[in-house]
């Protein structure tokens, strides 16, 4: 078991390293690899966000990362070794998921490390927004006490929350906000109307949604259909003096469409978390908007997502590493590849 042939190697990608180069990778995650004597880790020397060194597909089994992006051009060779990526986060659009399935290539995510924290993050965003604290805390700071009255918020007590998305996140936030006695209407079509009834919440279409909403919050994956569904057309249909929270990706939203129904006040405010592009440009008129609250795709962000993230990442490999299939596949179609049925135990569920 010892044989450098029985070895099963790991790569750790530069996502996990910071400015300075200091790996920041936590120690919990690293000691649930080396507690297998057949896995061998290595930290890779490379950017935060790739590129990855060539090597990678070819002298490795397994690679823990976050954002970097894997194409299907970098998986065409024939000495492709590398059986399984374990992303770090929920994300999966920087990977060519189909060419990754095709290569015999399992991917798996951490869904469960960031529900909590992103569902507080939003929930954070829009009670700021409904109590207007990043206004009266400028208004303070710029004119003192004189500024306590000037200051107007919505509030929650009989406001809509429009959920657009409702996976693990999603039914998170729903869960959390029963204590505002919110209305809760979502926009999820692979869901049920009984799935969302569980939270009491009610499906309805995306219009209606538009049309109701005081608050429309987006939390769905990026997918040809989600691509900048948030638009001149959409932004239209809003509510006058709603707002809209973005903590799914940037590329949801038609950005110079949402600055231009922020600039008219079709729109009362906005709470972003994510840009299209990353990082956004110093001039973005976003920036500058008293009315916009901003957060560098951090809002969920915190000391428990990091060490939970790790750490499931870091499991799912030491179970492959043993045979046995990981939590969260998110291709789950691969599990059948030729690559994959010596090495996986399916059974084991």
């Amino acid at each position: 078991m010892n044989g450098a042939s029985m070895q099963f190697k790991v790569a750790i990608a530069g996502d996990f390293r910071d400015r300075d180069g200091q790996i920041k990778f936590d120690p919990d995650a690293l000691a649930c690899l080396e507690a297998n004597p057949t896995i061998d880790v290595t930290f890779l020397d490379c950017p935060v966000g790739g590129p990855l060194p060539e090597n990678v597909f070819s002298d490795f089994d397994a690679l823990i990362m976050k954002r970097t992006p894997v194409a299907a051009a970098a998986l065409d060779r024939s000495d492709l070794r590398i059986k399984h990526i374990s992303r770090q986060g929920t994300g999966v659009e920087h990977l060519d998921i189909d060419a990754c399935t095709a290569a015999g290539i399992l991917i798996s995510n951490t869904p469960n490390s960031v529900r909590r924290p992103m569902a507080s993050g939003a929930m954070a965003l829009l009670l700021n927004l409904a109590h207007n604290v990043h206004g009266k805390d400028a208004g303070l700071r710029a004119d003192g006490w004189a500024s306590r009255f000037r200051s107007q918020a919505p509030g929650l007590g009989g406001r809509t929350l429009g959920l657009i998305g409702c996976g693990s996140i999603g039914s998170e936030i729903l869960k959390l906000c029963t204590p505002w006695e919110m209305r809760r209407i979502v926009s999820a079509p692979s869901k049920t109307d009984a799935e969302i009834e569980r939270f009491d919440a009610t499906r309805v279409e995306l219009d209606v949604l538009l049309e109701q909403s005081d608050f429309v919050l987006l939390c769905c994956p990026l997918t040809p259909s989600t691509k900048q569904m948030i638009n001149q057309d959409t932004l239209s249909r809003m509510k006058p003096g709603s707002y809209l929270i973005n903590i799914g990706r940037g590329e949801l939203v038609d950005e110079p469409a949402l600055i231009d129904a922020l600039s008219r006040g079709h729109l009362a405010g906005a709470a972003l978390d994510v840009f299209n592009p990353e990082p956004p440009a110093p001039d973005n008129p976003l920036i500058d908007m008293p009315n916009v609250i901003l957060t560098a795709h951090n809002i969920g962000m915190t000391a428990e997502s990091i060490r939970l993230g790790n750490t499931m990442a870091a499991a799912a490999v030491a179970a492959l590493a043993k045979g046995l299939r990981p939590e969260s596949v998110v291709n789950p179609a691969v599990l059948e590849h030729s690559r994959l049925k010596g090495l996986l135990d399916t059974a084991k569920d």
